[in-house]
Order: structure tokens, then sequence, then C-alpha cells
């Protein structure tokens, strides 16, 4: 059985990050393991720019991101095993993979990176009811049928959801001569950045509609048109806002899913909100020895806090790998609090903090004007005024030594309230 002191499962833009994190911290038999025929990830289909603001100073598109980091790879003398399926990991750091070269391989890791990122929902995740012609894709499908493979997917388009995805390819698919009718979003807001929403649409006339969905598709062979209606405050169709709209298209961009089927089957506390791994402030799991980080643990609105949080897990990784992880014994369970989802990490340990570590978080509706507090044990260690505050943003509080002192006791909350409420 071959040995490595870290192996990194997926070579996307978080197994790049951490792959070289861990061997900057003094790792250096790293592998990264990769189902596709590239590293890169799902940047390499993401033609636009707006990456790499907050990483390098600069705006590059996906595959100029991609392309820093795996010159990164190369430049370190990282190995990389592409066409590679991993099939399964065990608690006690053994992989299992196979590829058309080696065969079935077995590797025993000091340490493990889960990077395997997330997909999309698909039309059966929703529920749309109506015939199954052809005609119905999901936002990334399309992508890269269009940006890799050179196809359009159709000319009058309907687009369902408004993630990122979905209102990236509404521009996308209108500077490619289609035609997109409009955004239908089923929440009553955008689930997408603020930019997006405005260089994505409202740059070129979309229309977005919000609390509105598609109840019905029709067509024999190919789409040919939706019926959308409005939806009420429990999501149900209003019967009379019924509207037929002509497209031979609809894109789904209804969310996305962390890839977590390898760590559901090695016993990984899998939490139910973000449907990712449970993980402390090294990103380490709650089995020990594996970590996960990018979307394979909560979804990201920018690549750049995928590799900042990846970062984490390599140098994670990596000292555990060499035995220099430090642990005191006293760890706080984070929790959220009024108005937020999830809290990414789910545990901490003060003593071993490096202070480049934040509390990331999603609130669950729009909120305006509020307080955002963190309690240790019910008492406000740390408070900041929030303007906006929208599910569509990921938010952050910096860990730093000064709060860090504050917490004490054995649980750690972070939530909202309104800025007039005493």
């Amino acid at each position: 059985m071959e040995k490595r002191s870290v192996v990194v499962i997926g070579g996307g833009p978080a197994g790049l990050a951490a792959a070289i994190a861990a061997k900057e911290n003094g790792c250096d038999d790293v592998l990264i393991l990769e189902r596709d025929s590239n590293v890169g990830g799902i940047l390499q289909q993401c033609i636009h720019a707006g990456f790499g603001l907050h990483i390098f100073g600069e705006e590059l598109t996906g595959p100029e991101y991609a392309s820093r980091f795996h010159e990164q790879v190369d430049a370190l003398g990282i190995e990389y095993k592409c066409d590679t399926m991993v099939l399964d990991i065990s608690a006690d750091r053994v992989v299992t993979a196979v590829n058309t070269k080696d065969g079935v391989i077995q590797i025993e890791a000091g340490a493990i990176v889960l990077a395997m990122g997330c997909r999309e929902r698909s039309r059966g995740a929703v529920g749309i009811g109506g015939t199954r012609p052809a005609g119905i894709y999901t936002a990334g499908t399309a992508q890269r049928f269009v940006n890799i493979e050179g196809y359009m997917p159709g000319k009058k388009i309907v687009i369902l959801g408004s993630g990122d995805i979905g209102l990236i390819m509404a521009r996308r698919m209108t500077l490619e001569g289609a035609e997109v009718k409009m955004v239908l979003e089923v929440m009553p807001y955008s689930g997408g950045l603020k930019r997006n929403i405005v260089q994505c649409l409202d740059d070129f006339g979309i229309p977005l509609r919000l609390s509105h969905t598609v109840v019905e598709v029709r067509g024999r062979e190919r789409v040919e048109g939706v019926v959308v209606a409005q939806v009420d405050e429990k999501r149900q169709p209003i019967p009379e806002t019924f509207e037929y709209v002509p497209c031979d298209t609809l894109l789904l961009s209804v969310g996305l899913i962390p890839e977590n089927e390898l760590s559901a089957a090695a016993d990984i506390d899998i939490n139910r909100v973000t449907n990712g791994p449970f993980v402390d402030q090294s990103m380490m799991t709650h089995t020990p020895g594996i970590f996960a980080c990018g979307n394979v643990v909560h979804v990201h609105d920018l690549v750049d806090f995928v590799t900042i949080e990846s970062r984490l897990a390599g140098r994670g990784a990596a000292q555990f790998a060499l035995g220099q992880r430090k642990e005191s014994g006293h760890t706080l369970d984070v929790k959220p609090g009024f108005g937020v989802r999830y809290v990414v990490p789910s545990t901490i340990d003060p003593s071993a903090l490096h202070y480049d570590e934040k509390f990331l978080f999603r609130v669950g509706d729009v909120y305006r004007n509020m307080i955002l507090e963190v309690k240790n044990d019910g008492e406000v260690v740390y408070s900041k005024r929030v303007m906006q505050a929208a599910p569509g943003e990921m938010e952050s509080v910096e860990i730093t030594k000064q709060l860090a002192e504050k917490l004490t006791g054995s649980t750690v909350e972070i939530g909202l309230r309104p800025a007039d409420a005493k």
C-alpha cells in the first residue's frame, strides 16, 4: 500500500490551494486525486471576469485564476493524478481510487483533505410538472456547452433561480444572441450577489421576477413554453397568476449540493443545514485527520473565499500529518443565533488559533439595520452594526486574539438583533 503525508481529493480551486498550503507547511509528498481530465475544476468553464480581487488584487477570469494555482502546484512539484475516481475513504485514512493507468490503488494517508466541490440541483429536486422534452438544462451544464463545447442550448430562454450561475448565464446567453425572457426566483429575494444582479440583469434589461416559479413545462420533442406563477408566503403557486411564456429552453439555477457521498460513507458527521461536514477552526472534521474545505463544506459566493478557507485546511492537514497539531482539550460549540442559518466552523479551540481564521455564516432572510452579536455562554463579547445582510452574500467575523481571549465558556453563538432593540 502506498503511503502519503497528505492526500487531497479534488483538483479544483479548493484542492489546489489546500495542496499548496500542505506543501508549504512541511509535507513533501502531497498527492491530488482528480476525476476530471484536468485540474482546475469548474473554473475551467467560467470564462467571465470577477475572480481574484481578494487574493491577487486584480480581476481575472476563471481559467486565469485556476492557472495561477496550477502553476504553483507544478513549481512546487506536487503530484496529481487526473482521470482518477476515489471510490472510498476510511476513518483510518485509507483512500481507495481507480484509474485506467494504475487500476485500483490504495493509499494510506497521514491526513486527507476533502475538496470535492458541489453539484447542481436538477429538475427532479424541485418537482416541476409537465412533459419531459429536450431543452431543460442546469445553468452549469449550459455554461459548459457554450464556453467549452461551443454549442448554444437554445434561442428563447427562461431561467428559474437567481443564484450567481443563473444570473451569469442570463448575460452569457444574451451576449451569444439568445433572448432571455426572464429570470424567476421563488424566494422574495435574489440568491445571487448584488453586483451580478446589476451587471447581468439590469444592464441588459432582463426582468427578475421575485416570488415566482415554473409550475409546468409544455412541449413534446422540445420545450415549447412554460407556465409561470407567483407564489404565496408558503411558496405555493397562486392559480389566478398563471401565465404561459413561449420559449425553447429552460435553465435551472435552483441551488447547489455539496458532494459528500464519500464523507457520508466514511461516517463523517454532516451538518443537515449545509449538507457539508462539521469542521473546527483548522477545517478538520469530527473524524481525526480528515479535513474538508470549499464548497464541499458549504457553498461559497466567491472562489477567493474558497482559497482562503482551503489554505487553513491544507495547513491543518500538514500539521496533523507531521504530528504538530496543538489541542488544549477546551473546545467551544459554535451555534447560529437569531437570523443566522449556519456558522462555519462548528467548533473552535481558542488555544489552537492562528488568528487568520473567521466565523463564516449566512443569514436566513434579508435584514437591514441590525446588530451582529457574538455571545460567549450568553454574554455579548463582540458586536458590530450591519446595515444590510442577505442570504446570497456570506458574512464573516474575524477571530482576533482579543476576541479569542474572551471565549472562555462552552458555547459561542452568532446572531442578529434589530439595531433599535435593547
